[in-house]
């Protein structure tokens, strides 16, 4: 099934609006990506997979103490996947987003809140109409203090009444990570009339803004 994104492109190009989705808009062969790796004694790094990465990199670029967030792909079987591949659900990989914080600043705890806020984390494998295990919610833990921190928060989160069902998100070691392709990067910074940033990226950030003012940059 073909992700919201292009669906999006398609109703809104039949009722003239003249944006496209992203494989509408850049069809040339990717820029093969190398993975970065920032470094420092208070740094840490985060990686969650929350439905469209476009959405979850650019609701945690909002935050105070992020240095970087990254979208790409995780939890798959196959050597670099490609977007075209990965959006096929064939090649087992979720779409992340990979955050590297100061610790001194904004705690994992935290990252943790925001993520349970901004995504549905009681759907299997999809977050509104985007649907396929790609989109699956899970948090990929990168060290054992991190996956004792998330599974304590999802049980905590379970037992409130943020979410009147129950959560199905993965929480799981942290396997080989691939940047997604250029274009991906900083999507909605760069693309903020794009048909799905303008109906889904752009308002899903607005909340969460509002709900974490208190943690804005």
């Amino acid at each position: 099934m073909k992700p919201l994104r292009y669906l999006y492109s398609i109703v809104l190009m039949a009722a003239l609006i003249p944006l496209s989705g992203c494989a509408q808009e850049n069809n040339e062969n990717p820029t093969e990506m190398t993975e970065e790796v920032i470094t420092g004694e208070n740094v840490d790094t985060a990686t969650f997979g929350a439905g469209c990465f476009w959405c979850v990199e650019a609701v945690f670029q909002q935050m105070k103490g992020v240095l970087k967030v990254e979208s790409g792909y995780t939890g798959g079987h196959t050597k670099n996947p490609t977007y075209k591949e990965v959006c096929s659900g064939m090649t087992g990989h979720a779409e992340v987003a990979r955050i590297w914080f100061d610790t001194t600043v904004i705690s994992y705890e935290t990252l943790l809140e925001i993520f349970w806020h901004s995504h549905d984390p009681t759907t299997l494998n999809r977050q509104g109409a985007d649907k396929g295990t790609q989109y699956r919610s899970a948090i990929y833990y990168h060290s054992t203090k991190q996956k004792e921190i998330a599974e304590a928060s999802k049980a905590a989160t379970d037992s409130s009444d943020l979410w009147p069902n129950p959560i199905v998100t993965e929480i799981t070691e942290a396997g080989r990570y691939y940047p997604a392709e250029d274009y991906h990067q900083n999507y909605l910074e760069n693309n903020p009339e794009q048909s799905y940033c303008a109906i889904v990226v752009a308002p899903k950030v607005q909340k969460v803004r509002k709900q974490f003012k208190h943690l804005l940059k």
